[in-house]
């Protein structure tokens, strides 16, 4: 494909969208940072789940990454344009990061599942190794999986050169002169594989987790409820929105021009802005060091 070949948006632009989006992306890069940076410092936050939570709130970064830099920029200009090679660069990082979500979430409610359902064998379960394991899986098997479909994608022939979204999704499929079946096939095996499969794992977990907190005492229950709450509010809101994402596309669905715009700002904005406030004010102990970090702040 040519490097010199364009995509141009349609999106909207202006200055007031250009400061409310910006004041949105540090806010994004500062809570997850403060979160990150919180569990790192302090050893008795060195425990599987918060590491986790580390891990989904650096991915989250990643994630905003990959978007606000070059949203901000087109909000400044008068055309919005974008390399089919930065496009395709664009989609790969979206698609990837999103896909690490879901098998992220999936490992924290593994730990949930060993923690609460096994607790005696947990020590030996939950080890340094098999945290890193499935660190690396979550983020190696969705870029792995990415590139082959982002092959794909890159040799295929453009009859459209515009694009009705606000950042390079799914929709680069209405470019194409005919639809490939092989995407469509590859597509489909990456959303089951990394999407719907954790899913499904994740549910089974905390449906056992239920089942065994249904007859355990009430502090077992509470501690079930302050973990895994979090996560399931999380797990729920981002399936939703990724598949919309996914199908709307694939079934070429005509939605309203501000519904679409809407439910694409929820991806870009709701999780990236609000996993780092649902697990600092919902996790007991990481509440406690944020709280007692913004209070020496105010000391100082």
């Amino acid at each position: 494909m040519e490097e010199d070949l364009n995509v141009t948006y349609i999106t909207f632009g202006g200055y007031l969208y250009f400061i409310v989006f910006c004041a949105v992306y540090i806010l994004i890069i500062c809570s997850n940072s403060t979160i990150v940076y919180l569990i790192w410092k302090h050893r008795d936050l060195h425990e599987p789940m918060y590491i986790f939570i580390a891990a989904l709130l650096l991915n989250s970064v990643l994630y905003s990454t990959n978007i606000y830099p070059k949203l901000l920029i087109d909000f400044l200009s008068e055309q919005q344009i974008i390399s089919y090679s930065a496009c395709l660069v664009q989609f790969y990082m979206f698609y990837a990061l999103t896909s690490s979500e879901f098998l992220l979430l999936a490992a924290m409610a593994y730990d949930r599942y060993v923690s609460i359902c096994k607790p005696l064998q947990y020590p030996t379960i939950m080890r340094k190794r098999t945290v890193s394991v499935f660190l690396a899986l979550s983020w190696l098997v969705p870029a792995c999986q990415e590139i082959g479909l982002v092959t794909l994608i890159a040799n295929q022939k453009l009859c459209s050169f515009t694009l009705k979204v606000i950042f390079c999704n799914n929709s680069i499929y209405k470019l194409f002169c005919v639809t490939s079946k092989a995407i469509t096939v590859f597509g489909i095996f990456n959303f089951l594989h990394v999407v719907v499969l954790p899913v499904l794992f994740i549910i089974f977990t905390y449906t056992r987790i239920l089942i065994i907190c249904y007859h355990s005492c009430g502090e077992v229950r509470r501690k079930a409820a302050q973990t895994c709450l979090p996560h399931l509010m999380v797990l729920f809101n981002y399936f939703f929105l990724i598949s919309y994402d996914l199908i709307t596309v694939r079934l070429e669905t005509d939605f309203p021009k501000t519904a679409r715009l809407v439910m694409t700002l929820q991806l870009v904005v709701y999780n990236p802005l609000f996993n780092p406030i649902i697990y600092g004010l919902k996790m007991k102990e990481i509440y406690k060091h944020v709280k007692k970090l913004f209070c020496q702040g105010k000391t100082n």
